[in-house]
């Protein structure tokens, strides 16, 4: 599943960072990395960007970019992993 997909409230784990070159790298400076928990918190009222809760800061991507990071949906048990 991509990070594009989520719905607002679900929480998910990175499985891989796609993208090239300074995309790639731009999507790990701001923490978006394998292993990291996200939670998305809201999208805009015309769907574009959403925001999302990561390494305890607030990161907006637009719905392109979140594409290309693919994750796996946490249940939601009060551990975060079902």
């Amino acid at each position: 599943m991509r990070l594009s997909d989520l719905k607002p409230g679900q929480r998910a784990r990175i499985l891989r960072v796609g993208g090239r070159g300074r995309a790639r790298r731009r999507f790990m400076e701001m923490g978006l990395v394998s292993g990291e928990t996200v939670l998305v918190e809201r999208v805009a009222p015309l769907g574009d960007p959403v925001e999302f809760f990561v390494k305890g800061y607030h990161v907006s991507l637009r719905r392109d970019d979140a594409w290309h990071i693919e994750v796996r949906i946490l249940g939601k048990d009060p551990g975060g992993d079902a």
